[in-house]
């Protein structure tokens, strides 16, 4: 109750304060048209006048936001109220809707319905695949619609409805009804501050939330001190999933609309070999790191049943952003490495892939689910019958304006110690945590090596760049390096004269996904910076022909004639 206090007394602090600044922006547009100032000029007006308003607003230089003061009594790691980050959401009152279910439940369904209806809207999902998917089907639905995720921007005439990956949610717009896919995804430790930035910032006035019932109790909470009105429809799996008693003891067992699952790349290919060596069936593969668009062709393969390609290896990539035609999920395994360390699977984590067995008003209505192992059933049986944990708490990170505003009073401080700092001391209410940033911070030491200004170091540390993939990190301190020195970065500066083949190898096809993941970082600071990466159309052409080599090595393992890269390939390790 006292923290809802104070965050009320905050927002009405920060609605006093942008009337303020409304008048302000008045009164120096009525000096330039009076005075006729400069540009350099009219800052100097607002500052002069800003200092005196809002200084008296704030009674001291306690609150000093331009960095002025050395030791500024401004709590920057006050991250209680993270609502009041976003005051055009505030203004509203929003209807919130949560459609809680199991996958196959129709959650999704129903919310785009509402969309399809509304005057204007926003679609916001975890993947690019599935912003793909609304797209279309919002288009073909004679609803005109844009396309905006970090690597792609397909503007539609007359679109007042867009389909956007979470991460690039305007929370500036005003939209009659927007929906957030995937919604438990703010308890993720990595992504869960994007989820969460939606969630408090759309404003529309009607917010669909959908995901797993987990996430309810959590969402209620955090909105308490919205004022937005919450209501929860929860749904029934609409085809049935039937756990079996007995596991799949070999590959002579293995039958059309299988999707074996296991998580790592080597067992991907393993078991696909060794299926196809059987003789009956042939694998389409489904992994993260494969390119969206080879995904998306490979789950296409897979639900032709026109082809040969009847059988699925897949990794937990299944569980989200594919529909798939699947009628018995095998585990090969319930363990897998996160990361850190090896640890069984969590019951939100088998509910998820054994639930896209069985899609409704597929070529497979039941679906199956079993183990290769026999003692994995145990596991697997409890799991589907537990509910999942109920996730307690939401990611959180500081928006750009509180770091620069922190880097103002702390000039000297690098981002790195700019990010250290806010871990280690931000100010929480039991509702949120601080998303995991190791990656950011990886990335952060490498940019502040160079002469960058803090907006461009930010810029480069949020990019989609894979930090541990070895070729992706080189590509990433090269562009930072070649930005950092003449602010134009041309893509023939990190590529050489070559020819690309179909890779031979499982090692082969990894690097030339790590190229794809360099080309794919390029035309995402291409939409950001376009004048200092102007080579976005020569990137995407080469990411196409990646996509299809990609593709000719998983349709067969073997070398299939040289095909020119339209430009070239990507310098070797050694000179990257």
């Amino acid at each position: 109750m006292i923290i809802e206090l104070f965050c009320k007394e905050q927002l009405i602090l920060v609605y006093f304060i942008q009337s303020i600044l409304h008048k302000i922006i008045k009164m120096a547009y009525s000096l330039l048209r009076i005075r006729k100032v400069s540009p350099f000029r009219i800052s100097r007006v607002l500052q002069g006048v800003f200092t005196r308003n809002y200084g008296k607003i704030l009674g001291s230089s306690n609150y000093d936001f331009t960095g002025s003061e050395p030791s500024s009594s401004f709590d920057f790691t006050d991250l209680t109220c993270p609502h009041t980050w976003y005051p055009i959401a505030r203004r509203k009152k929003r209807k919130v809707i949560l459609h809680v279910g199991p996958t196959n439940s129709g959650k999704t369904y129903n919310a785009l319905k509402q969309l399809e209806r509304s005057s204007s809207g926003v679609y916001c999902g975890p993947l690019r695949l599935l912003a793909w998917e609304v797209a279309k089907r919002l288009n073909k639905a004679n609803v005109p619609c844009d396309l905006i995720t970090g690597q792609e921007k397909e503007l539609v005439e007359g679109a007042n409805h867009k389909a956007v990956t979470v991460e690039m949610a305007d929370v500036t717009s005003v939209y009659d009804c927007a929906i957030i896919d995937e919604i438990q995804m703010v308890g993720c430790k990595q992504r869960g501050f994007s989820f969460t930035r939606a969630l408090l910032g759309i404003a529309a006035n009607e917010l669909h939330l959908c995901g797993d019932p987990a996430v309810v109790p959590l969402v209620e909470d955090i909105l308490k001190v919205t004022g937005d009105d919450v209501e929860v429809l929860t749904y029934e799996r609409l085809s049935p999933l039937v756990p079996l008693k007995v596991p799949v003891r070999s590959v002579s067992d293995i039958k059309t609309g299988d999707c074996l699952v296991t998580f790592s790349r080597k067992d991907i290919y393993r078991h696909k070999n060794t299926i196809e060596k059987a003789g009956k069936h042939l694998c389409s593969v489904v992994y993260g790191s494969l390119p969206p668009e080879t995904r998306t062709a490979q789950a296409t393969r897979f639900n032709d049943a026109t082809n040969d390609f009847d059988v699925l290896v897949a990794s937990d990539a299944i569980g989200m952003g594919l529909n798939l035609n699947i009628s018995r999920i095998i585990f090969s395994t319930l363990e897998k490495f996160d990361g850190t360390e090896t640890r069984d699977l969590t019951v939100s984590e088998i509910k998820q892939i054994a639930g896209r067995a069985g899609r409704f008003r597929s070529q497979f209505p039941v679906g199956e689910v079993t183990c290769l192992h026999k003692e994995d059933l145990p596991l697997l049986h409890s799991s589907l019958k537990s509910p999942s944990p109920i996730i307690e708490r939401a990611g959180l990170f500081p928006t750009y304006d509180l770091l620069s505003r922190y880097s103002q009073a702390h000039p000297k401080l690098g981002l790195y110690k700019i990010l250290e700092h806010f871990v280690e001391n931000a100010k929480l209410s039991s509702n949120y945590f601080i998303s995991n940033v190791e990656d950011m911070m990886k990335a952060a030491a490498l940019v502040d090596e160079l002469p960058l200004k803090l907006q461009d170091k930010y810029l480069f540390v949020v990019s989609p760049v894979d930090i541990n993939d070895e070729i992706s990190g080189r590509g990433f301190a090269q562009f930072a390096q070649n930005y950092s020195k003449t602010r134009v970065v041309k893509l023939r500066e990190i590529l050489s004269d070559d020819t690309v083949k179909v890779p031979r190898t499982p090692t082969e096809l990894k690097e030339l996904e790590s190229i794809h993941k360099v080309l794919d970082l390029y035309v995402w600071l291409s939409l950001r910076l376009e004048d200092s990466f102007p080579d976005r159309e020569v990137a995407a052409s080469q990411k196409s022909i990646c996509n299809v080599l990609i593709e000719q090595f998983l349709e067969a393992n073997r070398l299939i004639s040289h095909i020119p890269f339209s430009s070239k390939k990507l310098r070797s390790r050694r000179k990257f």
